[in-house]
């Protein structure tokens, strides 16, 4: 479930990057300014060195950071990752808009992204240096995984707020955080339309189709429980492994949960460590292929293909394999591996 919001941000500051690779980058036209006239979904060619302007901003309806000891900020900060637990995981959501074709001072084309923060990130960065850039880098990393485009950490900073005008949109956002920004929502005496709308979920299908789909696996099922496992097996193997990582007492523990593998299987199994790469292969399961070499935006980009698993790292969404990359690189010859049969685990330490 998602809700639409309206965003207006307010102009906070302004970096130039520029791309370090040739790229073809296409918009999404997922959010488009109110006042937009622009079909804004050609697909521009970017060259090497194509400058690029990012608007930080603020709004009060984007969601706030969750609450956080000074320790998790400071590890966020940092790109540590001290605990495989969640509880105390810090990070800070952003809405990043489609680039937009405008000009720098020369005259020549140059790309233009709005990264807007909620409005209670912007005191921090007044006061904390560090802070700051590590808003920045996360501006970034977003929009290098939402465009594909690899952008250069040279950075410049115009004297300007914002390159050009920012203007009011509608965005969406996972329930789950958008009930923070209801909380935070501005109250009035006046009626207007709500600033946040609960979009529906489509009705479930009624086709006969997606019945006869259905129809299938439900014969199976009901024929033995033998046929149930075998069904289960099958479906775990064309899913990708899960896995989490974490940095304790200076050594970096990845943990992957595998299947229900007997002792014959885990003999065929093989597990290859690199200093920036590892590799299990598993039988009649997809490999897990992480490569740290690979640029920030070529991770992201290959969550779907080469690597066939998803780059986010199990551990709340805020661990990324973009973090375990910032970490020094893997201890090859003082690395280790531990099956664990009973948990249907498989823990590294390197």
């Amino acid at each position: 479930m998602s809700v639409s919001v309206i965003l207006k941000p307010i102009p906070g500051f302004c970096i130039k990057s520029s791309t370090v690779q040739p790229a073809v980058y296409k918009p999404s036209s997922s959010q488009q300014p109110l006042t937009s006239l622009e079909p804004g979904n050609a697909p521009v060619p970017i060259p090497v060195g194509f400058k690029l302007f990012i608007n930080i901003a603020w709004d009060q309806n984007v969601p706030p950071p969750p609450k956080a000891s000074e320790e998790a900020i400071k590890r966020a900060i940092s790109g540590d990752s001290q605990s495989m637990s969640t509880d105390d995981d810090y990070f800070v959501p952003v809405v990043v808009s489609d680039g937009r074709i405008d000009t720098d001072r020369a005259g020549r084309p140059s790309l233009v992204f709005d990264c807007v923060f909620h409005k209670s990130v912007k005191t921090r960065t007044l006061v904390d240096h560090d802070f700051k850039v590590f808003i920045v880098e996360l501006a970034l990393q977003r929009i290098e995984a939402q465009t594909g485009l690899v952008l250069s950490r040279e950075l410049g900073t115009p004297n300007i707020a914002s390159k050009g005008k920012l203007e009011p949109r509608s965005v969406s956002l996972p329930s789950f955080l958008a009930q923070n920004v209801v909380l935070n929502a501005p109250s009035s005496g006046v009626t207007n339309k709500p600033l946040i709308e609960e979009i529906p979920s489509p009705a479930p299908t009624t086709s006969k189709s997606a019945s006869d789909q259905s129809a299938k696996p439900k014969g199976i099922l009901k024929k033995n429980l033998v046929a149930e496992a075998s069904t289960e097996r099958r479906l775990s193997e064309q899913l990708p492994l899960d896995w989490s990582w974490a940095f304790q007492n200076d050594q970096i523990r990845i943990s992957i949960s595998v299947p229900h593998l007997d002792k014959e299987m885990i003999a065929k199994a093989t597990f290859d460590i690199e200093p920036r790469r590892f590799i299990l292969s598993i039988p009649d399961f997809p490999t897990l292929d992480v490569d740290l070499k690979l640029s920030d935006a070529e991770i992201v980009k290959s969550g779907g293909g080469a690597m066939s698993t998803s780059l986010v790292v199990r551990n709340g969404g805020s661990s990324t394999v973009l973090q375990l990359k910032r970490h020094r690189p893997f201890n090859v010859q003082g690395a280790s591996a531990e099956w664990s049969i009973k948990k249907d685990r498989l823990l590294v330490i390197a």
